[in-house]
C-alpha cells in the first residue's frame, strides 16, 4: 500500500498537521465496501485511523463530528491526541492564515489532498465492461472421438465473437479439462456414455482468439481426469495468455486482471472439495476479503445449482442434485457481496436462471449453456443461452449493461438470436423469483437502472 499522505485533520475549529503514516493498511475503497450502510460517512476530507488498524477518508460534518472525536480517543490513541495538539501549538503557537501543510487553521473544513495522478478520472466516471458467459465444452475425442466440431472447431465462437471481443474483460466457465491422453476414473472400461470430457489443449487458442481474458477451472468436470487434467488445463491456457480461476482453493483459486487502470479480481467457487467451495460460507466470506485487499474490483464465479428443466427457478434454500448440495445460492450471493464481491456470475444448473440486483451489484444465478459441443442433450431450455454484458464504474457498482439473446445451433455452436427468446426467459424467471429486485432490460437486452 505505502506511505500515507501528509494530512491536515480538523477537530471542532482547530486542526494540526500530521505527517504521513506507514503502512497505509486499507484503501478508502475497501473500508467503504465493508460498511456499506453506514450512511452517515462521506468519502472526502480528512485520513483517519481507527482502533489502530484501519485507516479511511472521511469529512465530518457539524453533525458527525461527535463520532468522529469519539474514535480518535479510542485507545491506543489518546495519547496521541494529546501529543500532538501540544507540540504543534508549542511550535506555532495560534498562528491563523492561508491553508499550507504544518500550519494551525481556524477553519472547519479541509480540502481533499491531490492525488498522484491528478488526470484519473474518478470512480464514478470509470465504466468496466465485462462480458460473461456460461458453460463451454467445445468438444471432446474421449469416450469416442465421433463427436468433435467441424473444421477441428476453428469457427466455434465466430458468430459471436463480435461481442465477446469488445468487451473490456471476456469470461466465461470452461466445463472440463484440457488434456491430450488420459483416461477417466468416472467412466468404466469400455463406457461408451460417461460424462467425462477432455478438450484437446490446442483449442485453448480458439478461446483467446474468440477474446477470452478469464475461465473458470471450478465445476464439477474441471476434475474429470485428476490432478494430471487440471495441470493440463491450467498449462494450456496459460500458453495462450489467458487467466484460470478456481483450480484449487489455494494458489490457484483467484485471478487477477487490469482494465480501464483498475485491478479486477476474479474467485472460482464450486462443490467440490478442490476448489472453494460454496457451501462453506465464512471460507468464502474471507476469500473474498482476502482478493478485494489486492484488487480495486472483485468478481465471484461460483458452480452450483440442481441441473435441467425443472430446476429454473432460484430456491432460498440448498439446493440437493443426485445427494449432492449444490448451494442455498442467495445465501452464498448476498454472503459475497456483504463480504465485498462487486460482480457474481453463475453457471452449472445448464440452463438460463434470473437475475437479481443486490445493493447495486448484479447476480446472474445462472448463464446456461453456451458452447457444450456434441456430448451435451441440445433442447428446449438447455439450447438457449446469452452473453451477460456487465457494465460497472470504478467502485463496482452496476451502472448499466445488456443481455445479448443466443442459442446453441447444430451439435452446440453459439449463435446470437433475434427473436430475444432468451431474453424472455430471463424477464420471467427474474420477475417471478426476485420481485422488485429482479434486474429490469428493455426488448433489446438494454438494463433499466433506477
Amino acid at each position: 500500500m505505502g506511505i500515507s499522505r501528509p494530512t491536515t485533520i480538523v477537530f471542532g475549529s482547530f486542526a494540526f498537521y500530521r505527517p504521513p503514516m506507514t503502512p497505509l493498511v486499507l484503501q478508502t475503497r475497501a473500508f467503504r465496501r465493508r460498511h456499506r450502510n453506514l450512511q452517515e460517512f462521506k468519502t472526502s476530507g480528512v485520513w483517519v485511523r481507527i482502533s489502530g488498524t484501519v485507516q479511511s477518508r472521511f469529512q465530518f460534518s457539524q453533525s458527525n463530528l461527535g463520532t468522529a472525536k469519539e474514535m480518535f480517543v479510542k485507545p491506543p490513541h489518546v495519547m496521541q491526541l494529546l501529543v500532538f495538539p501540544l507540540l504543534i501549538f508549542s511550535f506555532f503557537g495560534c498562528k491563523t492564515g492561508a491553508v499550507t501543510e504544518g500550519s494551525v487553521l481556524e477553519s472547519k473544513t479541509v480540502a481533499p489532498a491531490a492525488t498522484s495522478t491528478p488526470n484519473a478520472k474518478p470512480d464514478g466516471d470509470i465504466r468496466i465492461t465485462i462480458a460473461a458467459v456460461g458453460d463451454m465444452m467445445i468438444g471432446s475425442p474421449y469416450p469416442r472421438g465421433d463427436r468433435m466440431p467441424p473444421e477441428d472447431g476453428k469457427d466455434m465462437f465466430k458468430l459471436v465473437e463480435p461481442v465477446l471481443s469488445k468487451a473490456d474483460i471476456a469470461f466465461g466457465n470452461l466445463e472440463g479439462p484440457m488434456a491430450d491422453s488420459g483416461s477417466s476414473a468416472k467412466c468404466r472400461p469400455g463406457s461408451t456414455a460417461c460424462y467425462a470430457f477432455r478438450m484437446p489443449t490446442r483449442y485453448a487458442k480458439y478461446f483467446k482468439e474468440a477474446g477470452f481474458d478469464v475461465l473458470n477451472t471450478a465445476n464439477n468436470h474441471a476434475g474429470d481426469f485428476g490432478e494430471t487434467g487440471r495441470a493440463s488445463t491450467r498449462a494450456a491456457l496459460e500458453g495462450v495468455g489467458i487467466k484460470h480461476a478456481g483450480s484449487n482453493s489455494g494458489q490457484f483459486s483467484t485471478a487477477y486482471v487490469e482494465a480501464q487502470g483498475k485491478k479486477i479480481a476474479f474467485i472460482g467457487f464450486a462443490t467440490n472439495n478442490v476448489s472453494l467451495n460454496i457451501n462453506d460460507l465464512p471460507a468464502a466470506a474471507a476469500a473474498v476479503r482476502q482478493a478485494d485487499k489486492k484488487a480495486d474490483i472483485v468478481v465471484v464465479s461460483f458452480h452450483g445449482g440442481a441441473e435441467g428443466t425443472d430446476n429454473q427457478h432460484v430456491r432460498n434454500k440448498t439446493e440437493i442434485f443426485y445427494g449432492e448440495a449444490r448451494g442455498n445460492l442467495p445465501l452464498f450471493a448476498r454472503t459475497v457481496i456483504d463480504a465485498g464481491a462487486d460482480l457474481v456470475i453463475g453457471h452449472g444448473p445448464h440452463v438460463l436462471r434470473g437475475m437479481e440486483i443486490y445493493k447495486d451489484r448484479l447476480i446472474a444465478y445462472s448463464l446456461g449453456n453456451f458452447a457444450t459441443y456434441g456430448w451435451f442433450k441440445l433442447i428446449a431450455e438447455t439450447r438457449l443461452t446469452a452473453i451477460l454484458e456487465a457494465e460497472i464504474d470504478g467502485e463496482g457498482k452496476l451502472v448499466g449493461g445488456k443481455i445479448h439473446s443466443g442459442k446453441q445451433i447444430d451439435w452446440g455452436v453459439p449463435a446470437l438470436d433475434l427473436s430475444g427468446e432468451a431474453l424472455r426467459k430471463i424477464r420471467s424467471l427474474s420477475d417471478t423469483d426476485f420481485g422488485a429486485n429482479a434486474l429490469k432490460f428493455d426488448d433489446k437486452g438494454d438494463f433499466l437502472l433506477k
